[in-house]
């Protein structure tokens, strides 16, 4: 069994766990055009710059708010999504792979159409709104919108996925169970709150581990949609990371940036963990 998981193992060592070293490592360095790009000893002084760095503090806040508000929202619609793929239904296989299409759409391309949908003013839903006499709205020119506009492109691209692993969960539950829970007389309503939802929870956290790690790490979407505008309204921590690595050559913050938001994404999928563990569990 251990030959067996070596392969995998090494993989995985090779493609995270040695970057991840690096990125440490380089934290505290001084490494960035000033410094000639030699990687120089600095100690903690990127460290420090971090705790200080108010833009560092409004990007996290902002990451955290996009992540939290856009799990959130495909959790529900991926559980309503997943029950309604689950009922029996003529051409199921068809329906599920076009449910699943936004899913399989590469970051950038949905991107690119999510844009021109909020153009103003000949995007699809301007062009809406002008029919129905209502004036346009800038969704990508004021910071009230931009972020709502960015949830609402990250929740259409990746709620298929969270559907895919509930209808995973739905599958498992022995239709036995159902029909015992309908000769007691329980309505659909009951069975969901009783049976469902309960024998679902590892799913659902599954779900959210991995929807929260993707949302932290929020890139391409962000970079192509909005550009971290308007006036860093938007802007993720990936995308300030990429800003001092890729535009100032400040290697040596750029990975103290990113070590601090593997950092937050371990807290808070430490902390969902224990919830998991901890909170009693409810029997169906």
């Amino acid at each position: 069994m251990a030959l067996l998981l070596l392969p995998g193992s090494l993989l995985l060592l090779a493609v995270f766990l040695l970057p991840m070293l690096r990125s440490i490592w380089l934290s505290f360095q001084a490494d960035s055009l000033l410094t000639g790009l030699v990687a120089r000893p600095n100690g903690v002084a990127n460290w420090q710059r971090l705790l200080l760095d108010g833009r560092f503090l409004q990007d996290a806040l902002q990451t955290l708010r996009f992540a939290l508000l856009s799990v959130g929202l495909e959790l529900l619609l991926g559980l309503a999504l997943a029950l309604l793929l689950h009922r029996p239904q003529r051409a199921r296989g068809l329906v599920r792979a076009l449910v699943l299409l936004p899913w399989a759409l590469p970051n950038t391309v949905m991107a690119l159409g999510w844009r021109w949908i909020y153009n103003e003013p000949y995007g699809p839903l301007n062009s809406l709104l002008e029919r129905l006499g209502l004036p346009t709205v800038g969704f990508l020119s004021s910071p009230a919108t931009t972020w709502l506009a960015t949830v609402l492109a990250d929740t259409w691209k990746t709620t298929p996925f969270v559907a895919l692993l509930l209808l995973a969960g739905l599958q498992s539950i022995p239709h036995d169970l159902i029909e015992a829970l309908r000769l007691e007389g329980a309505s659909s309503w009951q069975i969901l709150r009783r049976l469902t939802l309960p024998l679902l929870a590892p799913y659902l956290a599954l779900a959210v581990l991995f929807r929260l790690a993707q949302a932290l790490g929020v890139f391409d979407l962000i970079q192509v949609l909005t550009n971290g505008g308007p006036a860093g309204s938007t802007e993720s921590l990936a995308v300030y990371a990429y800003l001092n690595a890729m535009r100032f050559l400040d290697f040596g913050y750029s990975a103290t940036i990113t070590v601090a938001t593997f950092s937050l994404l371990l807290v808070l999928g430490a902390t969902w963990l224990l919830l998991q563990r901890y909170l009693p569990a409810r029997q169906p």
